[in-house]
């Protein structure tokens, strides 16, 4: 019988004369599910009208998972992704504004740009996407403790126990301070890595010496590289701030930080003649910018500088970003492997191939404001020990995100054609292209659900069943990548890819049906 449920004893009548009771004499302590149900006194009618209320309010929210409404949790979803998803998509246009300019200086200078801003990004994101989403989780929690009234969250360490100062307004979150710490330590080590191993990195990649593009490619890198610092510590703002529910401020930092690397593209490229240089120039001094300008901001909140950020905090972090490494390089090994096969079909079907992927992988940016929306409320939720409205957005979030992956779809399968214009006008292109339609709308609907599961995983801290589930998708999907794609060609690399997806989708939604690890507790008072 769950507490939530009224006592049936409760409901007769006293019994006339009351029952001595040996239990009154037995040392008090905390009710469980568990425990034997005792006589009650019989309740006032203010008790009962709240039993009622929250009767009411348990069958509705059993009744959540069968029907979509507009209520609390959907608007705070939504208020949550839309700021994120703009803030997202500032990056790509940021890139295309790059593109625009570099494009026009010559042909080589672009492909060197572009063989550059891939190294750049490749070794950027495998340890600035982990430390973003811990950071967002743990921010989220210690927020949580510190708007809860009992600031209790049941066993938890030190680290994960925020202090408030009793003189000033702003928290000391050590999470937020270990996060920083972090962030500049990872940042510096990106920089020299990239500085020092420039040359090398471009022998990698299979620019030669004697190429046209090594130089401009090598020149780009290192200038590039002073921006590393910068990014990693603005991206550890950004999830301090998500886990604030705040996405409004990231939104208007990166604005302003894409600003003005437009305005200096303009400048540096073609007036002061730099080139290639001033386009990495205008690309760092931004990024200085967007990282000034959310840390004024986030002093205005919380300590930045705190002495918690020794001992366990650094084991959190490390624990969860080492899982969280893994899976980052388990996504990023399927997706070069599903390309590099691609590439080995010809230059048209490669051709094809990129446009379906960069269609896709821009649409999956919406996925992805999905989850970091659930991610921050169900962390908070889930720190409170409020189980009922964390199953509430874990519900909503999964029907937000199986309703919007629907919409995708159709709206893609409609205008993809139309879509596809807009990168290239060969018709061989765009004929292979159209083939590879039905992988990017249908899949959207389990797209949707496999990201959405990413921020479910990270609101409750489950970042080793994340890690190992997205490993064995990938190895799955790798092995059946391998085997078809030789046969099937681009139909078995989007089946492959497809797969990929699929399993994501299934472990998260076995994961949730089972109930294990941290799920088990979200559960246990709904039986």
């Amino acid at each position: 019988m769950s507490r939530d449920q009224p006592c049936l004893l409760a409901l007769l009548p006293p019994p006339s004369p009351p029952r001595c009771s040996l239990h009154a004499v037995q040392p008090q302590r905390e009710p469980a599910v568990t425990d034997v149900v005792q006589e009650e006194a019989p309740r006032s009618p203010e008790t009962q009208g709240k039993d009622g209320e929250e009767e009411q309010e348990t069958g509705a929210q059993r009744g959540a998972l069968g029907w979509l409404r507009l209520d609390g949790v959907a608007v705070d979803i939504l208020s949550i992704a839309v700021p994120a998803v703009l803030a997202l998509a500032a990056d790509p246009i940021t890139t295309l504004v790059d593109t625009a300019f570099v494009g026009h200086i010559g042909s080589a200078q672009l492909a060197a740009v572009g063989a550059s801003a891939s190294v750049f990004n490749l070794v950027s994101k495998l340890f600035n996407v982990p430390l973003l989403n811990v950071t967002t989780s743990f921010v989220a929690e210690q927020q949580a403790v510190v708007d809860d009234s009992s600031n209790s969250i049941g066993q938890r360490d030190d680290f994960l126990m925020p202090q408030k100062k009793a003189s000033q307004q702003r928290k000391i979150l050590p999470a937020v301070s270990t996060s920083l710490a972090l962030a500049a330590g990872i940042g510096l080590l990106e920089m020299a890595a990239l500085v020092v191993g420039s040359g090398t990195l471009m022998d990698i990649i299979g620019i030669p010496v004697d190429s046209p593009m090594r130089a401009p490619a090598e020149q780009f890198l290192t200038l590039r590289a002073y921006g590393a610092p910068p990014i990693i510590v603005a991206l550890a703002a950004q999830g301090a701030f998500r886990g604030f529910l705040d996405t409004k401020t990231p939104l208007y930092a990166v604005g302003a930080g894409n600003l003005l690397n437009a305005i200096l593209d303009a400048v540096l490229i073609f007036p002061l003649g730099l080139g290639v240089s001033g386009a990495a120039l205008a690309t760092v001094s931004s990024e200085y910018l967007t990282a000034l300008i959310l840390l004024w901001k986030l002093n205005n909140e919380v300590d930045l500088f705190s002495w918690n950020i020794i001992g366990d905090g650094i084991i959190h972090y490390l624990k969860s970003g080492g899982l969280l490494i893994g899976r980052t390089i388990a996504v990023l090994l399927t997706m070069t492997l599903s390309t590099s096969l691609a590439a080995r079909e010809g230059p048209v079907p490669m051709a094809a191939y990129e446009i379906c992927l960069q269609v896709w992988l821009t649409i999956s940016l919406l996925n992805d404001a999905l989850a970091l929306a659930g991610q921050a409320l169900l962390a908070s939720e889930y720190a409170k020990r409020n189980y009922k409205q964390a199953r509430m957005v874990l519900y909503r979030v999964l029907q937000v995100g199986g309703v919007t992956g629907v919409a995708l779809a159709a709206t893609l399968f409609i205008g993809f054609g139309s879509l596809s214009l807009l990168f290239t006008d060969d018709p061989a292109v765009l004929d292979i292209a159209q083939s590879g339609v039905w992988f990017v709308t249908i899949s959207q609907p389990v797209n949707a659900i496999a990201f959405v599961a990413d921020g479910l995983y990270y609101g409750v801290s489950d970042f080793a069943y994340a890690a190992y589930s997205t490993l064995f998708a990938s190895a799955i999907s790798s092995v059946f990548l391998l085997i078809a794609a030789p046969k099937f060609g681009l139909g078995g690399i989007w089946a492959g890819l497809a797969l990929f997806m699929s399993l994501r989708a299934v472990a998260c939604l076995w994961r949730l049906g089972s109930k294990g690890g941290p799920w088990e507790i979200i559960w246990s008072e709904s039986e």
